[in-house]
This record gives structure tokens, C-alpha cells and sequence, in this order.
């Protein structure tokens, strides 16, 4: 058989390939499991209950603010109290509601699925944060979580983010060697302490970001504390600028 003849038959059959597998495993609800139009999308009510960041934010970590731009630097509450080691960050949701439910399975409910819709979630709310040769890099695990979870979510948020920019992902650029105890509940300043020295740069991966902005994914913001924490590892391994970029948010009235 001629390749084209090969090629114009596997066009004509690709369709119904399609067609039977949507009839075997029609699109579902990444929310609530009900059948929507499209593979990863969420129905109708729970769009409307998934609270997506939009309008005047924070510019260093993308929770909303009242108001319109006024041409300065806006910031929340929090982040004028301190001093974050990055220079702009956002989020795509707040923490609450059906995102909260979202990541929860993301992150604890083995739903790894989910890291691809969010991934262009956050890719449409840091629009503004990419930079030619930005470098990826998630916020890491302790290995005894990873090996319980089976993976890290952010550093499978950050590959779908990278795929959907184009920019480099350095999965293990940062490590955890020390296991921290479970940070809810605590103050920004416990967690802060708490985090002290428990994040180091890879030995091998370190000259990567050496002269170029980096880019650090994570699912959740809280007080920043971990993300502060990387963010200081990279600026002191020779990191240009730093820039967060989140799944959610979370506010004070969340």
C-alpha cells in the first residue's frame, strides 16, 4: 500500500476510533463525575461553584483585591507585611468551594488527572508572570510523602504548565532532605521556622538556574512560608528574579 493511501485511510478511521471511545468512556465532570461535552471539564454547577481569580489582584500572589488598577503596585494586606523574596506571583482559585475539593483530590485523592486542566488554569492567571528561558521548578517533597502520594502534584503541575508554554521544567532543581511536621494550623511564623533550612538546591541541577528567572509552581499558598523558603534557595544559588505561580490562594475571608 502507497503511504498515502495508508495515511488517507487512517484519517478516515481515526474519527471512529474516537467515536467508539466516547461511547465507552464519555467525557465526565472533573468535579462531580456527571457527563459534560469535552474531557477535562467541569459541568455547568460546578463551574459556578469553582472560584476562579479574576480582576485587580495582589501582584505578588494573585489573591483579589477591590478596586481598579490605578497604575502602582498593588498589594494585599499580607504581602505588604512581608517582605516576599520573589517579585510578582498569582493564583488561579481560591482556596475554597469546589477548587478546595479539587485539589484535595489532586493531592491526596490519587486524581493525578486533574493536573492537566489546572495546569491551564494557572497558565491563563500567570500570563503575565513568563519570561523567554524562564526556568520551572516545583516546590519539592520529603521523600517518605512522595513515596506515600506516588507523586508530587506541584512538580505534575509544573510539567503541564511547561507543556503548555514551552518553557523549561526542572522537576528535582529544589529538594526536601528533612521531613517537616504538618504545617496547618500553624502561625506564618512557625512556618517559617519550621521551615529553616529543610530546602536546598540539587547539587547537579544548581547551575541551572544560575542568571535566569525562575518560575516556582505549588498547588497552595497559605502564609507563603514554603515558597518564600524556595524562593531563597534559588536567589542564593544564583537565580536572577523569582516569580510564584499557584493553583490556589488562600484568603483570609476564604
Amino acid at each position: 500500500m502507497e503511504s498515502g493511501s495508508f495515511i488517507r485511510g487512517n484519517y478516515r478511521i481515526w474519527p471512529r476510533i474516537q467515536a467508539a471511545v466516547q461511547l465507552i468512556y464519555p467525557p465526565r465532570c472533573l468535579g462531580c463525575g456527571a457527563l459534560t461535552e469535552s474531557d477535562f471539564a467541569l459541568c455547568g454547577p460546578c463551574w459556578s461553584d469553582t472560584p476562579f481569580i479574576g480582576g485587580t489582584v495582589c501582584e505578588s500572589c494573585g489573591v483579589p483585591l477591590p478596586g481598579d488598577p490605578d497604575g502602582h503596585r498593588i498589594e494585599c494586606d499580607d504581602c505588604m507585611k512581608v517582605s516576599r523574596p520573589w517579585r510578582d506571583g498569582r493564583s488561579a482559585l481560591l482556596y475554597k468551594g469546589r477548587a478546595r475539593a479539587l485539589i484535595l483530590a489532586l493531592k491526596h485523592g490519587d486524581r493525578p488527572e486533574l493536573a492537566r486542566p489546572a495546569a491551564r488554569w494557572m497558565v491563563q492567571a500567570g500570563r503575565d508572570l513568563f519570561r523567554d528561558n524562564m526556568l520551572l521548578a516545583p516546590v519539592p517533597l520529603h521523600w517518605t510523602r512522595l513515596l506515600k502520594r506516588r507523586y508530587n502534584q506541584s512538580a505534575l503541575l509544573a510539567h503541564h504548565v511547561g507543556r503548555e508554554t514551552g518553557l523549561q521544567v526542572c522537576p528535582d532543581l529544589l529538594v526536601r532532605p528533612v521531613r517537616t511536621p504538618i504545617l496547618d494550623g500553624k502561625t506564618a511564623a512557625e512556618r517559617a521556622r519550621t521551615l529553616e533550612d529543610v530546602i536546598v538546591a540539587h547539587p547537579k541541577r544548581r547551575h541551572r538556574m544560575q542568571g535566569r528567572d525562575v518560575l516556582l509552581v505549588d498547588d497552595v499558598m497559605t502564609s507563603g512560608a514554603t515558597l518564600s523558603a524556595c524562593a531563597s534557595v534559588c536567589l542564593a544559588s544564583g537565580a536572577n528574579h523569582i516569580f510564584v505561580l499557584t493553583l490556589a490562594r488562600v484568603a483570609k475571608d476564604a
